[in-house]
C-alpha cells in the first residue's frame, strides 16, 4: 500500500497542517485582515513576511490587496503574498498589478505511527537549542537574532537535533510538535560535511522523538528545486506531496 493510501488525507489536513507550519515559525507581529493572515518580523524570511490564505471565507479583491499593501508599506517593507495551489483566487488580480512569482515549495508528509526507528547515531536532541547549535545556524543562514528570538517564543512542545563531526555541530535541525504531527524546522549542515548523510540522521532523530511523544505524522516543506534535501527527504519516508506554495512579490520588491 502507498504511503499516500496509509496517511488516509482528509480535506481538512491541508489546513492543519498549514496552522501547524505556521506555529512552527511563529511571526513577531501577526494580524487577520479579511481572511487572511498578515504575518511581519522584518528581515529577509519569506515565510514572517507575508499574506497567507486561512481556512474559511477570504477576500480575493483589489481592496484587500490595497489593506495587504498599505499594511506592508507601513513597516517600510515591500508587500508578499503566500499562496498555496488551492488558494490562488487573488492571482489575477496580483499580475495585473505586476506581482512576480518566486520560490516554489512543495509540502510533504511522512507516516511515523508504528514505523521501526530511524538511524540517529551521534545525533543530540534537547529542549532548547544549544549555542552550537545556535552558532551553526547563524553561520548558514539569514536573520540570526530574528531566528533566535522567533525560537524563543514558540510556545509548543519543540526539540533540537544536531550532529557533530570533527569535534564541531555539523547538522542540525528543529522540530515542533502541533496537531499530533512533528513539523520539521530549519535542516541545515555544514558545507564541508555535506552528502554524508548527517542531514538524514539529524532528521531522523527529531523523528524519533516525535513518534515516542505520540505524533502520527511528520510534515516539512521544503523547495522544489532543492533536490539533494528532496532525495533526503524521500530516504526518510516523507513521500506524500500533500500541496505547494509559492509568493507572489510586489513590483518593487528587491
Amino acid at each position: 500500500m502507498s504511503q499516500s493510501l496509509v496517511l488516509d488525507i482528509q480535506p481538512n489536513t491541508v489546513w492543519h497542517v498549514e496552522e501547524a507550519c505556521r506555529q512552527a515559525w511563529p511571526a513577531a507581529v501577526e494580524q487577520v485582515v479579511d481572511g487572511w493572515l498578515l504575518r511581519r518580523s522584518g528581515g529577509g524570511i519569506r515565510r514572517t513576511n507575508s499574506a497567507n490564505p486561512l481556512a474559511g471565507k477570504r477576500q480575493c479583491e483589489a481592496a484587500l490587496i490595497d489593506k495587504v499593501e498599505a499594511f506592508y508599506r507601513g513597516f517600510r517593507q515591500a508587500p508578499v503574498f503566500r499562496l498555496t495551489d488551492f488558494t490562488r483566487e487573488i492571482s489575477a488580480e496580483l499580475d495585473r498589478r505586476g506581482y512576480t512569482t518566486q520560490a516554489s515549495t512543495l509540502t510533504r508528509l511522512a507516516l511515523l505511527a508504528g514505523q521501526p526507528a530511524l538511524d540517529a547515531e551521534g545525533c543530540i536532541v534537547t529542549t532548547e537549542p544549544t549555542e552550537a547549535w545556535l552558532d551553526l545556524r547563524d553561520r548558514l543562514a539569514k536573520d540570526p537574532l530574528i531566528f533566535r528570538d522567533m525560537v524563543a517564543s514558540i510556545s509548543l512542545p519543540k526539540a533540537f537535533s544536531s550532529s557533530r563531526a570533527g569535534g564541531r555541530t555539523a547538522s542540525i535541525a528543529y522540530g515542533v510538535l502541533c496537531h499530533g504531527m512533528l513539523v520539521v524546522e530549519s535542516v541545515a549542515t555544514h558545507p564541508d560535511h555535506r552528502g554524508k548523510g548527517m542531514a538524514k540522521r539529524t532528521v531522523g532523530a527529531l523523528m524519533n522523538w516525535a513518534r515516542d511523544a505520540g505524533a502520527d505524522k511528520a510534515c516539512l516543506q521544503v523547495v522544489a528545486d532543492n533536490h539533494p534535501a528532496l532525495a533526503v527527504y524521500r530516504a526518510l519516508g516523507f513521500n506524500t506531496e500533500l500541496y505547494s506554495y509559492h509568493y507572489r512579490f510586489a513590483p518593487d520588491a528587491a
